[in-house]
Parts: C-alpha cells; sequence; structure tokens
C-alpha cells in the first residue's frame, strides 16, 4: 500500500513539532486530502502558483514548503484571486500543500542551525528561547575572530550571495554571532543582550542599523530568501533518507527553480 499524506505529515512533525510554531504561524496541511496516496514530494520555499503550476505538470503528490499558503483565516474563496487560483489549482489536480514554517525554524536541526553552520558557527544556543522547543534564533562563535567587513565577505562567498548589506564598523572584532533566519528585526533585544557583536539576518530595517551603530555592534543583512531558501535542499535530502529507512517509494525533489523576488541592479 502506497504511503498517504497523513504518514508523511507524521514524519514532518517529527522533525519539526507543530507546538513549536508561533501563535500567529499556520503550520501544517494547507490544502489537500490527509488519506490521499504520495508517490513523488517537492520541497520549496514558497507556495507561489509558479511553483505550484510546475508541480501540478510533474504530477506531484506532496508540495511541503516554508511558508504557509494560508497564513489568515479565508473569509471567502475566489479562485480569481492569488490565493484562490493557487487553492483551484491545487485541488485540481489532487496536489496537496503541506507548511513548515517557525517551527522548522527554531526545530534542533532546523533552519537556524542550518544557517548558523554554513556561516560557521560552533557552539550554538538558542537566541530566543520560549518556554517549549529550542527557540528561535541561534548564537554562536566563530571558529577564528574575524574584523565585521571580512566576516560579511566570508559569509557572501559561503551562501554564494549575489549582494548582502552591514551595519556597524568595518574593523569592529566579532568573536560571536547572531543569526536568525528569515525576518530577524523582531529579535534585536535578544541580540542586544546575547553578547553577541554581530546579529546576521534578513529584512533589518534602518533604524535596526542605526541603533548597533550606537552600541558599537553589527549587523549583516543577507535578505530574507538566502536566509531561509538553504533548507530546500537540505530537507529534501532529510525525508530522502527517512523514505529510504523505511521502505517507502517515494521520490523526492528539492525544487530548483525558485528565485529571490528582489531584483539587484548594478
Amino acid at each position: 500500500m502506497d504511503p498517504k499524506v497523513s504518514d508523511i505529515i507524521d514524519i514532518l512533525d517529527n522533525l519539526a513539532p507543530p507546538a513549536m510554531a508561533e501563535e500567529w504561524d499556520n503550520v501544517g496541511l494547507q490544502v489537500g486530502d490527509p488519506g490521499s496516496a504520495v508517490k513523488t514530494v517537492w520541497v520549496a520555499l514558497d507556495p507561489t502558483y509558479s511553483i505550484v503550476k510546475a508541480a501540478c505538470r510533474q504530477k506531484v503528490d506532496l508540495l511541503v514548503t516554508h511558508h504557509p499558503l494560508i497564513f489568515k483565516p479565508l473569509q471567502s474563496l475566489n479562485f480569481r484571486t492569488p490565493i484562490g487560483s493557487i487553492i483551484d489549482l491545487a485541488i485540481r489536480h489532487h496536489l496537496a500543500i503541506f507548511a513548515a514554517h517557525t517551527n522548522l525554524d527554531g526545530a534542533a536541526g532546523g533552519i537556524n542551525d542550518i544557517l548558523a553552520g554554513r556561516i560557521g558557527l560552533t557552539d550554538l544556543k538558542p537566541l530566543s528561547a520560549p518556554d517549549q522547543g529550542s527557540g528561535i534564533g541561534r548564537i554562536g562563535s566563530l571558529e577564528t575572530e574575524s574584523d565585521l567587513k571580512s566576516l560579511a565577505l566570508a559569509i557572501r562567498e559561503k551562501l554564494n550571495l549575489r549582494h548582502l548589506k552591514f551595519a556597524g564598523d568595518p574593523a569592529l572584532s566579532v568573536q560571536k554571532a547572531a543569526v536568525c533566519s528569515g525576518s530577524g528585526s523582531s529579535l534585536m533585544a535578544d541580540f542586544f543582550a546575547s553578547g553577541a557583536q554581530v546579529f546576521i539576518s534578513g529584512d533589518l530595517r534602518y533604524h535596526d542599523a542605526r541603533d548597533v551603530e550606537a552600541l558599537n555592534l553589527g549587523l549583516i543583512d543577507i535578505g530574507h530568501f538566502y536566509s531561509e531558501h538553504l533548507m530546500v535542499d537540505v530537507l529534501a535530502g532529510r525525508l530522502s533518507g527517512i523514505f529510504a529507512d523505511s521502505k517507502m517509494n517515494i521520490t523526492v525533489k528539492a525544487c530548483d527553480i525558485e528565485k529571490d523576488p528582489f531584483t539587484v541592479l548594478p
């Protein structure tokens, strides 16, 4: 008997427990039948129309994304709206869509651990530790002390970024760094209290930069997309390994057609 959507959900919930999600978040099955059979799974960052359309063309059974398709309760379902057209397309092609968002951010081995590891941080601890789970963000130590500008250049190379922004004294000595995948502005107070010299995240604001200047600290903004998209290959690999160990005949693919929605002019 083919595995069902509900079987894959059980596996995903074990990797990123739903109880770890923020209260405002909407994780889990977004669209689909938990009892449907699954032979093909795609992993992507966003459930955009183009990604869902491509998945439907490839006869994918389950699309696992980081960002949820539905954030707030729908008061109507108009198939001519952006979200309505995606739901309509998924339903017509029997595509289930599942999201692991802030629960995957904070889970052990989740996106923040992946990001910190790629940057080269060790001795990781949560940046913001709620009562449950591993907490959001990470604090860690660099293998060797660096100045802020050299660290920014090294991160650009390690993450293969087209661009990044940093704020603070380029010569600032950095031994300890804080990271947060996605938008990190809400964790600025946690960063200031952490003892880290630099905060690495996406969607950091002008006034965040002014605050770190005043405190002789640093910010490195790597962009929202690049701070999270690295989860796609990693999660696809983990699922593939779990399916193989469990003798599940499921094909897993890391979606390779997503791009940062922002274009940077040279």
